[in-house]
């Protein structure tokens, strides 16, 4: 017996049963998905992942310089056309790079707008390491304009003595810097 055929949904018995409302509130919550982010978080994810490896920000870069075929963009890397057909692909995915078919020629180019999005990604971040940065070169500042501290100095043996912390050399008749456990006794 679903909840419209309980008996005192409607006891008038007038509403049809379209305008019952106790079923708005029997419908399972729903998760609030939304696309436009999910589909940037995805983007960012491809151009990251793209970005992760040596060989294809070195293809991006010779991109940069202009359009290459495949095996042009491979040659510089001593690698199969097919290990750089599957850079290319990754490129691909994060929409850095576009292909042009002509025959069997395959040309590609850069496309930098997924780079920006990344940059613009980065930038919010970049306020936490420019703040530290700040920070150690006002430290490094203040370091230049106090004189630096004297170096020990090491005997001409070579071997400083560890029981001296500034190096010195120890004369016979020096007292010793750190008491006996006895105290003073002979």
């Amino acid at each position: 017996m679903g909840s419209r055929d309980k008996p005192g949904n409607d006891p008038l018995g007038i509403l049809p049963l379209y305008h019952l409302t106790d079923q708005l509130t029997l419908v399972p919550p729903t998760l609030i998905f939304n696309h436009m982010v999910e589909h940037e978080t995805a983007r960012l994810d491809a151009v990251f992942h793209a970005l992760g490896d040596a060989t294809r920000r070195r293809m991006l870069r010779a991109l940069a310089d202009g359009e290459r075929t495949v095996g042009g963009l491979a040659a510089p890397f001593e690698i199969s056309l097919a290990a750089a057909s599957k850079h290319v692909r990754a490129l691909e995915r994060a929409g850095l790079v576009r292909r042009a078919v002509a025959g069997r020629t395959h040309r590609l180019r850069l496309a930098p707008g997924p780079l920006a999005s990344a940059h613009q990604w980065l930038g919010f971040y970049e306020r936490f390491w420019s703040g530290r940065l700040d920070v150690l070169e006002r430290l490094l500042r203040e370091q230049a304009h106090t004189p630096p501290a004297p170096l020990p100095t090491v005997p001409a043996s070579g071997v400083a003595n560890p029981a001296v912390p500034d190096g010195r050399p120890v004369a016979d008749d020096d007292p010793p810097e750190h008491p006996s456990p006895e105290g003073d006794q002979p």
